[in-house]
């Protein structure tokens, strides 16, 4: 198959200063969870992306300096040589398959406790980052930087930027948004100086600005500088010569960096749930940065649709088309993309369990790629699985998620394999929640799998289909699979409470009850032991 002439365009070279993407789909820095201590793992994660056609790939927040210490949450690090041999694993993976290596060096300012390295957060005025996007983080009173402080930020910028060059790198990151150290600046609730460094628009993007210069002085004249910016509070704020203080921002920056990368404020709008927003929910923030600067811009909106991603380029709200949590549900998504293959992607589903991941302190995971995290560790490639020297007849008991992904796991590797569910509608739980408010694009997990077990003909389903002891038996399967899934407790419990058993009384219903068409009568109190989406 070829590649639909529509979607050609998303395959054109980019430049980015001095550097060539191979095209236009770019992995946006995101986190991984994975530190500096997996290194490899963290190669192997961000390689299946540029093996699947992606044209630059990014790391996630990237410290220059120990006064910027994210502990006890994952963060990389450029602060040593050892930093550069572990960063260089995974710019070589990259290069092997024709991609970009992007680097997002970063200081978090107030936002960060510095528990690990025990030195005063930094802010521009000294005022705590309240409204970071992790409570527990940033409630400290961080030093109001003087001119000797924001000398030192600059220069550690700059000899991280050199660092990275010495590490591969081609682009290197200056970053000012979500909270950060740069982004307090712009923003005149954090930032109260009445020096050069604070009052007027111009005044507060000067520590940017500076940032901006002494990274293009320290990486030299091969290697591409980005800027990363939030623009959605600077969007409500009205300018004096412009709409709006985002605006102004871009127009002050316009021809200085070689990229912009332009993005909401906090996750719960730069990375929303799909039960909250839909695709390209960022457009009315950044849908004005290409009219005031020559230079390529990049943003993200959870795009998975080739036709969204084109109608961005033609409407010239954006050059690049970033993807983070797309590339990681599907780091093959370009290549199919190219091959036509458009029926088989992996779309996500926005349910962000790869940013709870983050939040745990672990390394990322993902509803529609479980070999996400697991390329290096277990040699797991998100489309390609061995195949056995001695196929057997499995039999799989259950049709949900698992079940699903089992069978079409078996299925690549050769084996006869029988799926039977007991449902009309294979799909288990997801049968019944993707109808729940603004959860409908969950169902991708099954639409996926689902559609690529047709095309195999060496699995069988079979719905409606209970099944006891007796029946396998018959069927005489070399293995059984159960993938029958659980059921919702209802047990009274926390994290703060003794367990007090069940709750046997007819009007204690479960979702599982919900689920089934039970539903209460008057006045009702939901226990929500979930704290996700259940309750």
């Amino acid at each position: 198959m070829t590649c639909n002439p529509r979607y050609e365009i998303l395959f054109e070279p980019m430049r980015i200063g001095p550097v060539t993407a191979p095209n236009r789909f770019y992995q946006v820095p995101h986190a991984s969870g994975m530190t500096n201590a997996l290194p490899r793992v963290r190669a192997a994660f961000r390689e299946a992306k540029a093996e699947g056609g992606w044209g630059v790939i990014c790391t996630g927040a990237c410290s220059i300096d120990p006064s910027s210490d994210d502990a006890p949450l994952p963060f990389a690090t450029m602060w040593d040589d050892n930093d550069i041999r572990a960063h260089a694993l995974m710019t070589e993976a990259v290069h092997r398959h024709g991609a970009l290596a992007g680097v997002e060096l970063w200081h978090g300012g107030a936002s960060v406790m510095n528990r690990t390295s025990r030195l005063p957060p930094l802010s521009p005025s000294g005022i705590p980052w309240m409204a970071t996007h992790v409570g527990f983080m940033g409630n400290l009173r961080p030093k109001t930087m003087d001119k000797a402080d924001i000398r030192e930020v600059l220069r550690c910028q700059a000899e991280a930027a050199r660092k990275a060059r010495t590490a591969g790198f081609d682009v290197v990151y200056v970053y000012a948004g979500m909270g950060y150290l740069g982004y307090e600046f712009l923003l005149p609730e954090y930032n109260h100086r009445v020096d050069e460094y604070g009052g007027s628009i111009e005044n507060r993007v000067r520590f940017v600005r500076e940032m901006i210069e002494v990274t293009k002085d320290a990486v030299g004249k091969d290697c591409g500088v980005a800027l990363r910016v939030s623009l959605e509070e600077l969007r409500g704020r009205p300018g004096r010569n412009q709409p709006s203080e985002a605006h102004e921002l871009i127009e002050l920056l316009a021809e200085l960096p070689d990229l912009f990368d332009v993005k909401m404020d906090s996750s719960p709008t730069d990375c929303s749930a799909s039960r909250f927003t839909g695709e390209g929910s960022h457009e009315p923030v950044i849908d004005f940065v290409k009219s005031l600067t020559k230079k390529p811009v990049v943003g993200v909106g959870r795009f998975t649709s080739p036709d969204t991603m084109v109608s961005q380029i033609k409407r010239g709200v954006l050059d690049f088309i970033g993807g983070a949590r797309p590339s990681i549900a599907d780091p093959f998504l370009p290549n199919k993309i190219r091959e036509g293959r458009e029926a088989e992607i992996r779309e996500c589903i926005g349910c962000n369990i790869c940013i709870s991941s983050w939040h745990d302190g672990v390394p990322v995971r993902c509803t529609q790629n479980p070999t996400a995290g697991e390329e290096w560790r277990r040699g797991w490639h998100p489309e390609r699985v061995e195949r056995t020297d001695a196929p057997e007849r499995i039999l799989i008991v259950g049709g949900g998620p698992a079940g699903l992904e089992c069978a079409l796991t078996l299925g690549r590797r050769g084996h006869e394999v029988m799926l039977a569910d007991g449902n009309r509608t294979f799909g288990g739980r997801l049968t019944f929640e993707k109808t729940l408010p603004g959860l409908s694009a969950w169902n991708r997990v099954v639409d996926y799998r689902l559609g690529r077990l047709s095309e195999m003909g060496n699995v069988s389903l079979y719905p409606e289909s209970v099944l006891g002891a007796g029946e396998i038996i018959d069927l005489a399967p070399d293995r059984v699979v159960l993938a029958t899934g659980a059921r919702w407790s209802n047990m009274l419990y926390s994290s703060l409470e003794i367990p007090v058993g069940r709750l046997d009384h007819p009007d204690v219903l479960t979702p599982d009850d919900i689920a089934a068409g039970r539903l209460p009568q008057g006045p009702t109190l939901v226990f929500d032991f979930d704290n996700y989406y259940m309750g």
